[in-house]
């Protein structure tokens, strides 16, 4: 990892740390989208368990003892883009990878605005939150 991703990881808030989860799994689900139609195997499988890990760690980062009912979704939709990305790895379908992406691109608009929200309505939105419950 460069120094400029290092820098941009260590001064973003924890709902900023979400988005580029979100957008590193996208990335990797893409990749892995386009190696299966290309038929480049080996490629495929190492971007869609790179898009895995990050899915599972956004599962890790719930806290479902007082995320309630987000937690209780999310941890939902989180299962589903995981079991998906087994599938259509194992299966080699890429048509698949269009709903986790989907999905995924869907939460992270969702997670853009709020934090869009936080930031105009709180002096200093930029890492104070406690998004532990729901992220």
């Amino acid at each position: 990892m460069n120094q400029y991703e290092k820098a941009a990881i260590m001064g973003a808030s924890p709902l900023q740390l979400v988005v580029m989860l979100y957008d590193g799994a996208i990335k990797f689900v893409r990749q892995g989208q386009a190696a299966m139609e290309q038929g480049r195997l080996y490629d495929q499988n190492e971007a869609l368990q790179r898009a895995q890990r990050i899915v599972v760690e956004l599962l890790s980062s719930l806290d479902m003892a007082r995320g309630g009912e987000v937690a209780k979704n999310l941890f939902g939709l989180y299962t589903f883009c995981y079991n998906e990305l087994i599938a259509a790895n194992v299966e080699d379908n890429p048509r698949k990878l269009d709903q986790v992406i989907k999905v995924l691109n869907d939460l992270r608009e969702s997670w853009t605005e709020l934090e869009k929200k936080l930031r105009n309505t709180t002096p200093d939105a930029g890492g104070s939150h406690d998004i532990s419950a729901a992220a």
